[in-house]
This record gives structure tokens, C-alpha cells and sequence, in this order.
């Protein structure tokens, strides 16, 4: 009897191991399945490949995210950022029915700082990303001056272009698109920035697609003691979510005579240390209309910025901020509608900071008004400097004291640009703008003082 229930109590416990480990291998499998599945974890309704460009095939597998994109069509002001919708008469020329308003025409100081330069004909407030190719296709720029390929590769979903432009080599693709003339580039192109140029197809990993950040990052780093940088496998997630957007929110040039998309960091990310390698390769934009004095023009050097201020030593990236997390329901996602912090402070700023939102408001704007003070000061001295300069140049006999009055208005210039074309109006970096207008004014007043000697009758 013993031995029955002895039997009885064996075959139980055996059968008992038997369930539990088919549960915990079940267990074990569903659990790696899932790991699995979380490294390609999108609803696959609609296949997308690495030659999908349009982003309204990507969202109908991430209807979140692309109806968050599709809100970058609106026109919302902030104080020092942001636009209204400027109505205007559609032609045949320019479809385009709204359009951003005339910086020139709220500042006309800007034109006398740029005059000789496209840039004194047609600069308007930013839009959202959804207007970024049109923008650029009709900007009254291109009726004065015949822009190269070069300046697609920011305007325009360029990975796919690319590709097939270098039969699979996007770095040949990218060499073929900026000898291009400007239109001939835009026909090889159809879409605003896209899912693509940020996102791997099969993981959504985040990824570089543009060679002219690859390229200019690996110099970055190696300005740094960091060498053979290659960002798509050594960055980190977080980095990541800044490099995607430095791709194109930075500032650059035009290398030789094919106009290659160059970033110039070889000395750095600063604004002094990148007017110093310009100094270096003897790079210029163009030859000021009013004084002759070879000039260059700061595009938009947001990443430059953000990386000597404070949210870029804590680790904050620019898709904290400016593409935070939202919830529907049980879903969290980043948000696609880029925009000002501004906009959206609960989300973009009230995360971290504690403060009512109103508190949060003042003291960014407390920051801004600073900076547009500043700046005011130095556009102020710098365009009265650009008017003595013309009328007195003639009087001028020693060449080497002109270069040496020229090279004034060159540094003034650059270092008052790369805040004015600096989208946040100082609060990137509040101290490093600050101490750009602060020495673009000190060049400006020697340049001043050294023409008043050169010009005084003894």
C-alpha cells in the first residue's frame, strides 16, 4: 500500500515538474519572442522599405505620429519665433497662397547688413517643417542668384535621392546632387523632410541619412581627441535625438567650386572658432555692396548654440523639447509636431521644471528680451559702422589698413549673424549669445575707431 502511494505521489509531482517547466519554457519563449518583436514593434499594415519616402505610407502604420507631423502646416507666433500667415495671391509662378512675414520689412537694418547678398531681397519668418520645399522652390532668392543643388539637402527628403542618385551609395548620390543647379536637384525630390531621413524602416531606430553631418560630426569629435567617429553606431540613443535634428538646424558652406555641403568644425562648435577656420581656408560668402568687405553669412546654427548652453551639458536633447512625449489613451509617442517649447510648456518644460507655467513663460522671454536688447545695440552700431565705411573708403590709401578695417566689419558681422540666424533668440545658450553681440560690438567699434584715424586730416 505503501509503495502504491508512494508511486502515486512520484508520477504527481513528476507530472507537476512536467507542467510547471512547459510553463516557465512557454514562459521563457514568450518572453524572447517578445524582446523580438519590441526590436520591430509597429503594426506592419502597410509595408515599408528603405526606398519609402512619402511619409503618409509610414502613417498608416504610425497614425499617431504622422497626424502629429501633418500639424507643422501651422502658423503660430511667439514672441521672438514662430510666424502668422501672410495672405497672398496664388500664380502661376508661386502656388502658394499664405506665406511667412518679411523680416526685412520688420527690421530694415538687415538689408544694409546684407546688402549685395540674396538674403537682402527675401528673408521671412520660419514655418513648420511641412513648408520647408515649397519655401524654398519660390523664395524671390532664387530669381537673383542661381542657387546650387547643395541647398536641397535641407530643404528636402534627400536619403532616397540620393540612393538612387549613387546606385545604393548615398555619399556619390549626395556628390551628385550638389554639382546640380538648384532645380535640377529639387525634380529628383517630391517630399518635405520624411520619416525615412531619421528612421530605419525595419526598427524605427533613430539614424543619420545626410553625409554632410556625418562627415562634419567625425571632424567635431576629432577637434576633440575623438577619432574615426562614426555616429550611427557609437552615438547613444539620447545623442541621437539630437543629431537627427542637427543634420540640417546648423550652420555651413559651400566647399569649391562643386559646392559641397561642408560643416566647419574643424576648430569647433563655437562661433569664434568657427569664423577662425573660415579665416583659415579663406572662405567668403560674398563681397558686401556697400563697403567691398569680403562677408559671410550665418545660416542657422541652432545645434552650434544648443551645444554650449545648459540643457546640452544635462543631457536634454532637442526632441525633449521640442518633440516631447504625448499619450493617447495607452499609447506614448513622440510627438511629431515640431514647435517652440513655447507652445507647449506643460509638456516640454514643466517635466523637469516645477515652476507654473506662467513663471516658466516669463523667465525664457526674461532671457529673450535680453538678448533682442543686445542685439539691437549691435545691428545698431554695426549697419552706422557699414554707412561711415562706404561714404569714407575712398580716402583710404594704405591697402593693408583697409583689409585690417574690412576684417572689422567681417567679424562683427558673422558673430551678430550667428545670433540674429540662431532660431531661439538666445536661449539655446543665454551667456554664449550674450558674449557673441558683446565682441561682434567691441569689432565694431575698433573698426569704427581705426577708420576715424585713417580718415582724420592731419
Amino acid at each position: 500500500m505503501k509503495s502504491i502511494l508512494k508511486r502515486k505521489r512520484f508520477i504527481g509531482a513528476a507530472i507537476i515538474s512536467a507542467v510547471l517547466f512547459s510553463f516557465f519554457v512557454f514562459l521563457a519563449t514568450d518572453i524572447a519572442k517578445k524582446k523580438e518583436e519590441a526590436k520591430t514593434a509597429y503594426p506592419h499594415i502597410a509595408e515599408i522599405t528603405d526606398d519609402t519616402e512619402d511619409s503618409a505610407i509610414w502613417g498608416i502604420n504610425f497614425p499617431l505620429q504622422y497626424e502629429s507631423y501633418l500639424k507643422t502646416v501651422d502658423q503660430v507666433r511667439t514672441k521672438y519665433g514662430g510666424s502668422e500667415a501672410v495672405p497672398r495671391t496664388p500664380s502661376g509662378k508661386d502656388p502658394r497662397s499664405t506665406v511667412a512675414q518679411s523680416r526685412l520689412e520688420e527690421d530694415p537694418r538687415l538689408k544694409e547688413m546684407w546688402a549685395g547678398y540674396a538674403f537682402s531681397i527675401d528673408f521671412r519668418e520660419e514655418r513648420g517643417h511641412a513648408h520647408m520645399l515649397l519655401d524654398q522652390i519660390h523664395t524671390q532668392r532664387q530669381d537673383v542668384v542661381k542657387q546650387p543643388g547643395t541647398c536641397i539637402n535641407c530643404h528636402a527628403s534627400t536619403y532616397v535621392p540620393m540612393k538612387k542618385l549613387g546606385n545604393g551609395d548615398i555619399f556619390a548620390g549626395f556628390e551628385k546632387l550638389n554639382q546640380m543647379p538648384y532645380f535640377d536637384a529639387a525634380k529628383h525630390t517630391a517630399h518635405p523632410v520624411s520619416c525615412i531621413d531619421c528612421h530605419t524602416p525595419v526598427s524605427m531606430k533613430l539614424r543619420v541619412t545626410r553625409p554632410a553631418f556625418i562627415e562634419g560630426i567625425k571632424v567635431a569629435k576629432e577637434s576633440q581627441g575623438i577619432k574615426e567617429y562614426d555616429i550611427n553606431k557609437m552615438a547613444s540613443h539620447q545623442e541621437m535625438r539630437t543629431y537627427v535634428c542637427a543634420q540640417c538646424h546648423v550652420e555651413y558652406y559651400f566647399k569649391g567650386p562643386e559646392k559641397r555641403l561642408t560643416f566647419p568644425w574643424k576648430n569647433g562648435l563655437k562661433a569664434d572658432q568657427i569664423y577662425s577656420y573660415y579665416k583659415d581656408v579663406g572662405h567668403k560668402d560674398w563681397v558686401h555692396k556697400i563697403t567691398g568687405a569680403p562677408v559671410l553669412k550665418a545660416q542657422h546654427p541652432e545645434f552650434e548654440m544648443y551645444s554650449q548652453g545648459i540643457h546640452a551639458r544635462s543631457g536634454v536633447s532637442c526632441t525633449d523639447c521640442h518633440m516631447p512625449y504625448q499619450r493617447v489613451g495607452a499609447s506614448k509617442f513622440t510627438d511629431h509636431h515640431v514647435q517652440s517649447p513655447m507652445l507647449n510648456i506643460a509638456k516640454a518644460c514643466q517635466t523637469c521644471h516645477r515652476w507654473p507655467e506662467t513663471e516658466m513663460k516669463a523667465r525664457v522671454e526674461q532671457i529673450q528680451d535680453r538678448t533682442f536688447e543686445m542685439r539691437d545695440v549691435s545691428l545698431t552700431a554695426l549697419t552706422q559702422f557699414i554707412k561711415e565705411l562706404g561714404e569714407k573708403k575712398s580716402e583710404i590709401k594704405d591697402p593693408k589698413q583697409l583689409d585690417s578695417i574690412l576684417e572689422h566689419q567681417r567679424k562683427a558681422q558673422f558673430l551678430l549673424d550667428f545670433v540674429e540666424a540662431e532660431n531661439s533668440m538666445g536661449f539655446h545658450a543665454p551667456g554664449e549669445s550674450l558674449r557673441l553681440l558683446g565682441l561682434s560690438l567691441d569689432s565694431t567699434l575698433k573698426g569704427q575707431k581705426e577708420l576715424s584715424k585713417a580718415t582724420s586730416k592731419k
